[in-house]
């Protein structure tokens, strides 16, 4: 009995000291990324230098170059390219609409959906329905659509607390809209924008064509837009909707994702990935989707090494193109892995904003989950208390086939989907502060990860 206590004596101190080891490298951690943190200057050249990123544009072909050249001037142990071959869709031309009420003609803000056909060149016009659901079209005639524009107008549900889950609640509108608008028919669709803000920025994203209907022009209005619509659709039914875009998909090109990695010192064959998606749409800066979650994921290999942290397994930072209109970069990022037989052990994305920490979604086992629980008192400290089961992050989800454990960093979430896919979406709009507490806690999860593995 003695020595069994002695033993569990001996495991209590060993756990204590190992607490408190890890305590104090966090803490050297935060003090370097808010005292000399390089993410909020990178973000700035990355956003106002480079500009729109959308895949196939020079925009991010210029954006890979630029963050392969701070990653070689970081010094990482490797520094590559990797192949992808991604849509490459050019919005032409600023679309124009407006509702024709009796003699009235008023503008209102569209953008084209990614993704869709141009309208004919002279614009289309006809009268517009308005449904808030795809039941309610469904059960509509298809002699009362033909012919017609159908108005999705459903709004994100603003009692949600988490807005993406509101978002998740109103996007199959923008996704699958068009498709079953044509099913019955219509001639085109203008979809609410994805947002709560009452605003004139339309919110755009990519949309789809199910198979054997037909490819009918789709854009989004802005919210102060949808609302004005619906007004006088319930004053005139007989109104008529115009809108014009010149959108079109050329060939697939070539772009590729940026990878740079701190090899490990004791298995350099097992990785730990972080990372955030290059891509943004052609309308924004892209710096809270996803220019923050690239520059952070870039620091903390940074940090890393001015810190003299040597890891024991190889630290990845990987820059994902294509998460928006495609997720090809995440497709061939794992299968070029499973082709390689890399071990990914965990992969971290930041794909959220650049807001203030809360803490981190896990896709795992329950015992991989709980493997990770220990260290919520270590994090705590630091605003990071939402840890537990959820999502990761699209372009790290086709590593779950290789049983690679996924987190997602979670900020605060209440002002992202008020730039989200907008041109509102600007450097200006990104704090320093909580960005760089952002970086600190994705490079503490890495640091515990790499330390005591799952």
């Amino acid at each position: 009995m003695k020595k069994l206590f002695t033993a569990l004596l001996s495991l209590s101190v060993a756990c204590a000291y190992a607490q408190d080891a890890d305590s104090v490298t966090i803490r050297r951690i935060f003090n370097e990324s808010l005292a000399n943190g390089k993410s909020y200057e990178w973000l700035r050249h990355l956003t106002k230098k480079v500009g729109p990123r959308l895949s196939g544009s020079e925009g991010a072909q210029k954006a890979v170059d630029w963050t392969k050249q701070i990653m070689e001037e970081q010094g990482f142990d490797r520094v590559f390219l990797q192949d992808v071959m991604v849509p490459h869709w050019v919005r032409g031309a600023k679309e124009e609409a407006f509702i024709r009420n009796g003699k009235q003609k008023i503008t209102v803000p569209i953008a084209a959906l990614g993704g869709s056909v141009a309208t004919a060149p002279k614009g289309v016009e006809a009268g517009i329905i308005e449904v808030k659901s795809f039941p309610e079209l469904r059960a509509m005639s298809p002699d009362k659509v033909k012919g017609k524009i159908v108005f999705f107008n459903r709004p994100m549900d603003p009692t949600k607390i988490n807005t993406f889950e509101a978002y998740g609640g109103a996007v199959d509108q923008r996704a699958n809209g068009a498709t079953e608008a044509a099913k019955l028919g219509a001639v085109g669709a203008i979809v609410r924008s994805m947002t709560n803000v009452h605003d004139d920025f339309p919110h755009v994203g990519g949309m789809r064509y199910g198979t054997g209907v037909a490819l009918i022009p789709t854009a989004a209005i802005s919210t102060n837009g949808a609302d004005l619509l619906s007004k006088s659709l319930a004053e005139n039914p007989n109104l008529t909707f115009y809108f014009k875009q010149n959108c079109e998909t050329l060939p697939d090109a070539k772009s590729y994702n940026v990878v740079g990695e701190i090899k490990g010192s004791e298995k350099p064959d097992e990785i730990i990935v972080v990372g955030g998606h290059l891509d943004s749409w052609d309308l924004a800066e892209g710096a809270h989707d996803d220019g923050a979650g690239c520059v952070q994921s870039i620091d903390v290999l940074r940090i890393m090494k001015t810190l003299g942290i040597k890891p024991k397994h190889t630290i990845r930072a990987v820059m994902f193109m294509n998460e928006e209109n495609g997720l090809r970069g995440g497709v061939q990022y794992a299968d070029q892995a499973k082709k390689n037989n890399e071990k990914h052990l965990a992969a971290v994305e930041s794909d959220n904003g650049g807001f203030t920490p809360r803490g981190f979604g896990i896709v795992g086992t329950p015992e991989q989950r709980a493997k990770v629980m220990p260290w919520k008192p270590l994090l705590a400290p630091y605003g990071l208390t939402d840890i537990g089961a959820g999502s990761g992050g699209a372009d790290i989800g086709p590593l779950a086939q290789l049983g690679t454990v996924l987190f997602g960093f979670k900020p605060d979430s209440q002002r992202y989907f008020d730039y989200h896919h907008t041109t509102a979406d600007r450097f200006e709009t990104v704090s320093q502060r909580e960005l760089e507490l952002g970086t600190a806690s994705m490079a503490a999860l890495i640091y515990l990860l790499d330390q005591h593995g799952l």
